[in-house]
């Protein structure tokens, strides 16, 4: 039996080929002392039967994560015949770094190119037969998804491959690490030894302090030097067998996207591109949906009515459970249905990764990681999103920060209102095109300052709460690619849209009923929700607001998006949802309860910065498994509202 070792960087194609390989021949087994599953499988090809041991993707053999640890223990056991390492060529000097690193540790090597295919629609060629004579090894060009190239792959792995592939370092540092060598056995052992700079052999000791001395006139260690290394030699093998049609204009466009200048800039006129064309498509379909409902909620009520069905059975179902659920799916549904299909064609088109790129340095220099910059694009959408989002970071101290402040965004639940109060006292023209344009810049300008707050907020707990060091990010910037539209549709529009819209809606309901109680029982005079603003009411004026407001909020905890109704039907002191769809109405209603610019501010602070909603809180505890960080995710947010709407007053007062 030949055992092979199936290794390469993650998303290479790694595990299709272990399954067109090995097929149903295949089981899941973990690792000794680990708790990452690893598929082991047989393929049975010219009266040889192969072993192969599909290990979890890495970047390196120095690990930084347990799938990472996993694979590196792997490999530097030698418990295997054969590293059969899979590449992507359109990442071709990036995966060379594992591929020599490999190379360090054990001869028994056989390259796999995987994806031509792919390559192909780039522009894409490799030269394979250079690439072997350079690496000293065989290696196959394949296409895993087609099945093509799989037998002369085998045909390999049933040969000798034993490279004679050596990287070559400085010469006083090679002299060094022979006689290590000679003590380890393993030229990848020496360089992982003076890598950690420890041990007991006296020799051993002096060769490092030597190697150490040598590198201080460049201010470079050892770690560093060996990566540069391997780097440059990717790099050099990389520039001499691969071909790219087109490459230039590929870089020019990463020069912009990636710039310090311009990358953010790009970004930023990016998102406001998304924004405006959110907004202005899903006007038409909101009216469109809000008055359908409203008419066959009417058509319901005449139906109760006619059939002597009594008040106390229909009112709630009809005035509020109906009446909440369809105005979250008027207000929710369109603007998602063309933000996630916009989003997620970036996210397709490879935009994502280098606005985690552009992002990277800030939130490192904040304590934690650049991947918490795809988490937050995923709370625009969803903070439920972006709090599940928060898996793809390896560390845990670093998690808790992104889930901790992704409600600082605020996910397109919160846009509705948003820009109700932005067309009531800030449009300056009758014109919709321009007022929706500044509507645009203003909402914008929110996501910066929650951008910002989420900076600050990461910073504060990284040196407190949540101390710690920085985990180890490798950022992969994909190729452009073309979108798969039909794809695109599907994942947005049912994986996300309309899974959130349910959450939503299962939330929702109960909150339609409980809304329609507290508006329809009485003590004395007043009812239950008159009761509670009245008494919330001085400390909502002390932070640029009123008890009508913070009530909204309170029953708003199921879903945002019933934030704003509840206000209109609380200020009109109706026990129904409101079905005001004018804004100047609207506008009047507000001023004539004491609305002026200073509590419009406060309002839009305080709509982005404030409590998550159930469906984030409930998503919050099942990542977090923690009643604690649940907590400290309701607070912190509440806190920096109340204390930047209480410094915005008392600013207000004062020039007022």
């Amino acid at each position: 039996m030949i055992k092979v070792a199936l290794i390469g960087n993650p998303n290479v194609g790694k595990s299709t080929l272990f399954n067109e390989l090995t097929g149903l021949n295949q089981h899941t087994g973990n690792w000794t002392g680990k708790t990452v599953g690893s598929a082991i499988g047989y393929k049975k090809y010219k009266d040889e039967v192969l072993e192969f041991y599909d290990l979890p993707g890495t970047y390196s053999l120095i690990p930084h994560s347990e799938e990472e640890y996993v694979t590196s223990d792997f490999v530097l056991s030698k418990n295997y015949d054969i590293a059969l390492i899979v590449c992507d060529p359109l990442c071709l000097e990036r995966n060379l770094s594992l591929v020599l690193q490999t190379l360090e540790v054990t001869k028994n090597v056989v390259v796999c190119i995987n994806l031509l295919d792919e390559a192909k629609k780039q522009n894409i060629n490799i030269d394979i037969k250079k690439l072997s004579k350079i690496l000293k090894t065989n290696v196959v060009g394949i296409s895993a998804r087609k099945k093509e190239g799989i037998n002369d792959l085998l045909d390999l792995l049933l040969q000798n491959n034993s490279s004679s592939f050596e990287l070559k370092y400085d010469l006083k540092i090679e002299e060094c690490i022979k006689i290590i060598d000679e003590y380890t056995k393993s030229k990848f052992e020496s360089i992982k030894l003076i890598t950690q700079n420890n041990s007991n052999n006296l020799i051993i000791k002096e060769k490092i302090k030597q190697i150490i001395e040598y590198l201080k006139d460049s201010n470079m260690n050892f770690n560093d030097y060996i990566m540069s290394t391997i780097i440059n030699e990717c790099e050099q093998i990389t520039k001499e067998v691969l071909y790219i049609k087109g490459i230039k204009n590929k870089i020019k466009l990463d020069k912009l996207m990636t710039n310090k200048i311009t990358g953010i800039p790009i970004m930023i006129l990016m998102l406001m591109t998304i924004f405006w064309i959110s907004i202005v498509g899903a006007n038409y379909p909101s009216d469109i949906l809000f008055n359908m409902f409203t008419r066959f909620g009417n058509y319901l009520k005449d139906f109760c009515i006619n059939f002597q069905i009594p008040y106390f059975i229909y009112a709630p179902l009809i005035d509020g459970i109906y009446k909440v659920l369809t105005w979250v799916v008027s207000v929710m549904l369109p603007p998602m249905a063309i933000f996630f299909p916009l989003f997620t064609l970036l996210e397709d088109f490879g935009i994502l990764p280098r606005i985690a790129f552009n992002l990277d340095g800030h939130f490192e220099k904040n304590g934690t990681c650049g991947k918490q910059s795809l988490t937050m694009c995923m709370g625009i959408g969803c903070n439920a999103v972006g709090v599940t989002g928060a898996r793809i970071i390896d560390s845990k101290r670093e998690r808790l920060i992104a889930i901790l402040t992704n409600s600082f965004i605020p996910c397109n639940g919160r846009f509705p209102t948003l820009i109700v109060i932005f067309t009531m006292f800030f449009s300056i023209t009758s014109n919709n095109l321009l007022n929706t344009t500044i509507n645009v810049l203003l909402l914008t300008l929110v996501i910066l300052l929650s951008v910002f707050m989420t900076l600050i907020i990461s910073r504060i707990l990284s040196r407190t709460l949540l101390k710690g060091n920085n985990s180890f990010f490798i950022l992969e910037l994909p190729p452009y690619r073309r979108p798969q539209i039909a794809k695109v549709l599907v994942r947005s529009l049912v994986d996300r849209t309309l899974k959130i819209l349910l959450r939503a809606i299962v939330v929702a309901a109960p909150a339609g009923l409980i809304i329609w109680i507290l508006t329809n029982i009485y003590i004395g005079d007043n009812n239950i929700i008159y009761i509670i603003s009245n008494f919330l009411n001085n400390f909502g004026l002390l932070i640029g607001l009123d008890g009508v407001i913070l009530t909204a909020f309170i029953l708003g905890f199921p879903a945002n998006e019933i934030v704003l109704p509840i206000m209109i039907m609380t200020y009109l002191s109706s026990g129904v949802m409101a079905d005001i769809n004018d804004i100047s109405l609207i506008k009047n209603l507000f001023i004539s309860n004491g609305w002026n610019i200073i509590t419009a501010i406060c309002m839009i602070i305080f709509i982005v910065f404030h409590f998550p909603c159930s469906t984030t809180m409930i998503t919050i505890y099942k990542e977090t498994k923690s009643m604690k960080w649940t907590i400290l995710s309701f607070i912190i947010p509440l806190l920096i509202g109340i204390t930047l709407c209480m410094i915005i007053n008392f600013v207000g007062l004062m020039i007022i």
